[in-house]
């Protein structure tokens, strides 16, 4: 029985690294296990944030990809803003310079104002373009968008509009909901705008995916299509290989970026107070910054004189990130203090499960992830200003480790695991096609 074929647009696909990558690298790869044939659309010159060329290996054998050519204006950005033209640009506003200078910010009410919905907007006609002629020839089943950048999701409608194929977007984190949207300086049309395509998008996709409850429940109210949550998560064969046990001494590790809003002053603040109450603690500690990461929290570490505490390691591939998650005592996870907080279910939450380390997470008593963590009983959730429970929590698990029983409950996390995950799609895609 010959599979049926579903179309993905997104801008990320290896070589390109980070966790926008993975998540439809990761359902490509078992799709074919359900039924469906993806076929890959994708930027033949993108501006990726990393590169990560071993995310192919999970690249399907013989698997379509369609690449076409984009043009993106980070060439007289970068010139604009007196930067290396082989700097890497990323997402959301996280500098590791001291202080944005005036022609970056002028750049960004620039990006807000005028590249909307992104920067990513002039490959927007020109692919619904290619497209709707690629598919005349090249038939496919449903086609999903993912974003950010929400341009693929506008690409996505104009083919939608012209050949009526059923139409899935996936919201990998919120349009204008997002954590940096008000820090686009955006013109009063500008967010106009915004809101506009946003409102088109969820009005007239067939379906709607999110990645957590809360943003699941948000969009929901916002439209009367069907949308459904389908979370991150965790591939099993990342996690196969021989698991190192942690290294030496009492670490702290966190994977990714920490953009300002992401600063964990409540533990620097804990564990320069530590210094003077449990020294040989803090002798021990060492918290591990893998990512790139705000110059803010590098000024918060020196003020709190903590350096000897703190190493900062640059990105490194994903498979090295599984092995720095293996080798830490404990995994820090970090919520950014913004509006939209209680619905943040990053994709490397469900690593830090699979990985089986204990999760010391600072974020909103009542959110999605601090549900999880309860109910899988994976670690401790601490508020962003409660010092005195950091302290109590680094005590808990410092004395843990010293006597060889820091670890976690046995508990099933499988609901998480890719398979199962492009299982659930694969239900949706089903249901689409027989529309």
């Amino acid at each position: 029985m010959s599979r049926k074929r579903v179309l993905i647009i997104t801008y990320y696909w290896p070589p390109s690294g980070g966790s926008g990558v993975q998540r439809w690298v990761k359902f490509s790869k078992y799709l074919r296990e359900f039924g469906w044939e993806p076929v890959i659309y994708t930027p033949e010159n993108p501006e990726p944030p990393a590169l990560d060329p071993g995310l192919s290996k999970d690249v399907p054998d013989n698997l379509e990809i369609i690449k076409t050519r984009i043009w993106e204006p980070y060439s007289i950005y970068k010139k604009f803003i007196g930067a290396d033209k082989d700097m890497r640009i990323g997402a959301g506003f996280l500098s590791e310079e001291s202080k944005p200078k005036l022609t970056e910010t002028l750049s960004v009410w620039i990006r807000g104002n005028l590249f909307i919905p992104d920067a990513k907007r002039y490959w927007i006609r020109p692919s619904a373009r290619f497209l709707a002629n690629y598919l005349h020839d090249h038939p496919v089943d449903v086609i999903v968008s993912t974003g950010p950048p929400h341009s693929m999701h506008i690409i996505a409608r104009g083919v939608h509009r012209k050949l009526k194929i059923p139409w899935l977007a996936d919201f990998r984190d919120p349009w204008t909901d997002i954590d940096f949207y008000e820090d686009l300086k955006l013109s009063r049309w500008a967010d106009r705008k915004h809101h506009q395509l946003e409102t088109s998008v969820l009005n007239e996709a067939d379906r709607v995916t999110l990645v957590s409850p809360t943003w699941r429940d948000d969009f929901q109210s916002q439209t009367k299509t069907k949308v459904d949550l389908l979370t991150n998560g965790y591939d099993d064969d990342d996690f196969s290989a021989a698991q190192p046990e942690p290294g030496p001494g009492f670490t702290i590790s966190h994977i990714g970026s920490i953009p300002p809003s992401r600063n964990p002053e409540v533990l620097w603040n804990a564990i320069s107070e530590l210094k003077d109450e449990e020294p040989e603690l803090t002798q021990e500690l060492k918290v591990r910054l893998v990512g790139s990461v705000d110059i803010s929290v590098f000024n918060s570490v020196r003020e709190k004189k903590i350096e000897d505490c703190v190493d900062k390691i640059d990105y490194i591939p994903h498979d090295e990130v599984i092995l720095e998650q293996y080798r830490a005592s404990v995994l820090l996870m970090i919520v950014n203090r913004s509006k939209n907080a209680k619905g943040i279910l990053p994709g490397k939450f469900f690593e830090y499960i699979a990985a089986r380390r204990p999760i010391l997470c600072i974020g909103p008593e009542e959110s999605d992830i601090a549900i999880i963590i309860r109910e899988k009983k994976l670690g401790y959730l601490v508020k962003y200003e409660d010092v005195h429970s950091m302290k109590s929590v680094l005590r808990k698990l410092y004395t843990a480790h010293k006597s060889d029983k820091l670890g976690i409950a046995s508990t099933s996390a499988s609901e998480y695991s890719r398979k199962s995950l492009t299982e659930q799609l694969s239900h949706i895609l089903d249901e689409l096609s027989a529309k």
